[in-house]
């Protein structure tokens, strides 16, 4: 089973030889074996790498990502044919009644302002205000026609990190924000590809500008594990991209049994399908936030 989280940061040479990376530099050489790669991150454009490791890798279905000159994610790399039923997977897709995608949307919300509030009263500045989201939360309705998932995030980022917050402001912790964020996009891409669905047409984020609408719809319930991270690098004030993919060798309950981040999405987006596919909630399966 794979579990690595591997990440090529300087000048080397990356290629393929008998299931193994092979990695390269002017002192060094590393070989691990394909097989336990899960995700792979590539921070730097001063990389070579053959044509026949990223095939292999695509064969593999290991997350690939490419990072841009500043270090943050830019592209992905998947295969063209996620999944060999992928016609039938769209049309399935097509078929999702307005009435389950609606709970669906919130019953992720839920869960979202759920892991928010865990957050905010174990890390939170202003702790107490973690009562103010089990209002909003009890106050969740179908298709979530009264925004309380935005109302929650204005009282829950002011209270984590500082008054009058925005994700929109050029500070450190927006950066670690966003780049956790990225991660969790690129992974979620990837489940979905594989499985045969569209990334671009989600349950409730409907922007047609937006290639990853369904991606941004299901890793709602997730973002609170990186807001944990982003707010440890607050309270020391000390900001590193590299603190973020501890995200990667957290262990997740979800399904009663442990698992990594990677088993964990999928198990959770396949739950999210089934459910879209036979309109019902009792096969939903959620991350707990427990050992936030």
């Amino acid at each position: 089973m794979a579990f690595r989280t591997v990440v090529i940061s300087s000048h080397s040479k990356i290629e393929y030889s008998l299931n193994y990376l092979i990695y390269r530099t002017a002192e060094i050489e590393r070989r691990i074996h394909l097989d336990e790669i899960s995700t792979i991150i590539f921070e730097t454009a001063n990389i070579s790498i053959t044509t026949r490791l990223l095939i292999e890798l695509v064969k593999r279905k290991v997350n690939v990502i490419f990072c841009d000159e500043a270090h943050n994610p830019l592209a992905q790399l998947d295969a063209l044919y996620g999944a060999h039923n992928s016609l039938g997977k769209i049309k399935e897709q097509l078929k999702w009644s307005s009435d389950i995608k609606g709970k669906i949307w919130s019953e992720i919300v839920k869960h979202k302002i759920y892991g928010q509030r865990v957050v905010l009263s174990k890390y939170g500045r202003e702790k107490e205000n973690a009562r103010q989201l089990d209002l909003f939360l009890s106050d969740v309705k179908s298709e979530d026609i009264t925004n309380r998932e935005g109302h929650a995030a204005k009282v829950y980022f002011n209270s984590l990190f500082y008054e009058n917050y925005s994700r929109n402001d050029d500070t450190e912790v927006n950066i670690i924000l966003n780049y956790g964020y990225s991660l969790l996009l690129a992974l979620f891409n990837r489940c979905i590809i594989s499985s045969g669905y569209l990334t671009q047409i989600g349950i409730h984020h409907r922007n047609e500008f937006n290639h990853f609408n369904f991606s941004c719809d299901l890793m709602e319930p997730f973002r609170p594990f990186v807001d944990k991270i982003a707010c440890r690098c607050f309270s020391s004030k000390k900001y590193s991209k590299d603190i973020v993919l501890d995200i990667f060798q957290q262990e997740f309950i979800i399904d009663n049994s442990k698992q990594n981040l990677v088993n964990s999405v999928n198990i959770y987006a396949n739950s999210i399908f089934n459910s879209l596919n036979d309109g019902k909630l009792n096969k939903l399966k959620f991350p707990g936030y427990n050992d936030l």
